[in-house]
């Protein structure tokens, strides 16, 4: 496996204010690629999204209750803690972050560049927010990126979708996959995924949402 290959794991925690459809396929999905990932020894990153519990340096228009705490991701409560069943292990970093983005005000590029890491593996909630972020400033840090599609999700199937077709379109080089055909890659086994090569290549209609939703999901099986 590729040494300058790592694993970013966006804000797989336990914070339940969120109802996120086909979740559980998700962390099941996620699993099997952290697995792979430690047998290849290749790194793992894990992001906590964390609010303070004072509310203080919230992002503006950041939800509170009647005293001022935030009403999601509280520091210092289970909600913010990684999900059992991808709990880091020795050795994994993990990073606690205080807006979107996995690179803003953390040192998550620095660590990564003292690495020599080169190529993230990205998975993760939520596909619009948090993950759609960190793929753009991972970008625009000159890191190469994998997604892995069936591994983030959002709080509803057109945001996720509608993610996934904006960032197909514009983030050069970028390599989809689902879990079970990057799994086939690093197996060293034929596998497909779909690969940006051109500007906005998924383009469509909003009434053709569907189809281009089915265009794409064809694309991550198949090779044509």
């Amino acid at each position: 496996m590729n040494t300058e290959t790592a694993i970013l794991l966006v804000d797989l925690q336990k914070e339940d204010q969120f109802a996120l459809p086909r979740f559980e396929q998700v962390i099941k999905n996620a699993a099997s690629v952290i697995d792979a990932a430690r047998n290849l020894n290749i790194p793992l990153f894990y992001t906590r999204h964390i609010n303070d519990a004072h509310g203080c340096d919230l992002m503006l228009g950041e939800p509170v209750d009647g005293l001022g705490r935030p009403t999601t991701y509280l520091a210092g409560t289970a909600a913010v803690e990684i999900l059992d069943e991808l709990a880091p292990q020795a050795g994994d970093v993990v990073i606690d972050k205080h807006r979107y983005s996995a690179f803003h005000g953390t040192r998550l590029a620095q660590m990564l560049g003292r690495r020599g890491i080169k190529h993230l593996v990205v998975m993760g909630v939520l596909t619009d927010v948090c993950v759609m972020t960190s793929v753009f400033d991972a970008y625009q840090r000159d890191f190469q990126v994998t997604l892995v599609a069936d591994a983030c999700t959002a709080t509803t199937t057109a945001a996720h979708y509608s993610s996934l077709l904006i960032l197909s379109n514009w983030i050069y080089g970028l390599e989809i996959f689902s879990a079970q055909q990057l799994l086939r890659r690093w197996q060293n086994q034929p596998a497909v995924s779909l690969r940006t090569a051109t500007p906005d290549h998924l383009a469509f209609l909003p009434e053709a949402f569907v189809e281009a939703i089915e265009h794409l999901e064809s694309r991550l099986v198949n090779d044509r």
